[in-house]
């Protein structure tokens, strides 16, 4: 494997090892020194046209605890400011001599473009609405930590439209035998679902007492371009986790949120902080997974050490 672009980059088999070597990666974060020499003289850059606060820190820690150089392009600061074309940057950045670029940006297919720029390794840090292939692996280790993943039911509640985590996601938990709902309006769903392996509800209150897995998203008020619902308030009301909705979840029902959220709108406080959450893991879980992503692309194939 030379690039991670999308879920679709992987099959069951390769999905799982990659998982497994997650695990490794989870046992060197809980030691004393969290940092092995895997990856000493690789260059990594981070390339990031959108604003992160997890998904840049967790790839830049990553890289750092497998001995990485990293480099960290930061638009605001760029030439891309005097109209540079992203190709131009990029190719730029690959003169300087680097192994791999860790990329978001705001349009879809912009990372399969940048791997035909250049001879490094590509990796989707968040593409448009496209997809987030990480965050969709961290999610299945934190799931997998906790839970046999295969013949889960987990619901995906929410902005389903405007989310490329829930399009990665669908396609990593069907790969490992879940079965998925969407819950969302119709105008928070997308135009089309052919193909999608999932069954849609428009009501969270049918769906939420027998699910195994609540995953909430974000509302994505940046990529709206008109009213999708009537007020936040009737939107909380309908969709959001309320604690009065979380009573009636499975007694080992487990509560997700790739982040950041909105506390109160869909999801409240108590629960986003109560004891079903797995919130502050996927955080956790990010770093070794994408230890493992850039290991599996930049390593020798040697255990980890």
């Amino acid at each position: 494997m030379k690039h991670l672009l999308s879920i679709d980059d992987l099959d069951r088999a390769s999905l799982t090892a990659l998982l497994d070597l997650s695990e490794q990666f989870v046992a060197v974060n809980q030691r004393e020194i969290p940092k092995v020499p895997a990856l000493r003289g690789k260059v990594v850059a981070s390339l990031f046209y959108e604003e992160s606060t997890r998904t840049r820190l967790s790839f830049e820690t990553a890289a750092k605890r497998l001995s990485c150089d990293v480099m960290t392009f930061s638009v605001a600061q760029s030439s891309v400011k005097k109209g540079e074309s992203l190709r131009d940057t990029v190719q730029t950045i690959a003169a300087m001599g680097i192994d791999a670029v860790v990329v978001r940006h705001p349009a879809a297919g912009a990372p399969y473009r940048i791997a035909d720029w250049i001879d490094g390794s590509v990796v989707n840090a968040g593409d448009g609405r496209h997809a987030h292939p990480t965050q969709a692996l961290l999610d299945a280790l934190t799931l997998r930590r906790r839970r046999e993943i295969a013949g889960l039911h987990v619901a995906i509640v929410g902005d389903v439209r405007h989310s490329r985590v829930a399009r990665s996601n669908v396609k990593a938990l069907h790969l490992l035998g879940a079965d998925v709902t969407l819950v969302g309006p119709p105008t928070l769903l997308p135009e089309s679902l052919e193909g999608w392996p999932v069954q849609v509800s428009h009501e969270l209150d049918d769906v939420v007492s027998e699910v195994d897995v609540v995953m909430l998203l974000r509302m994505q008020f940046e990529r709206q371009q008109e009213g999708l619902f009537p007020t936040l308030r009737e939107y909380t009301a309908r969709y959001g986790l309320t604690e009065a909705r979380a009573e009636r979840l499975k007694p080992d029902a487990l509560v997700m949120h790739p982040g950041p959220m909105n506390r109160g709108v869909e999801v409240a406080a108590e629960v986003a902080d109560g004891r079903a959450s797995l919130v502050t893991e996927q955080v956790t879980n990010g770093v070794a997974v994408r230890m493992a992503v850039l290991y599996s692309l930049l390593g020798s194939g040697a255990p980890v050490a």
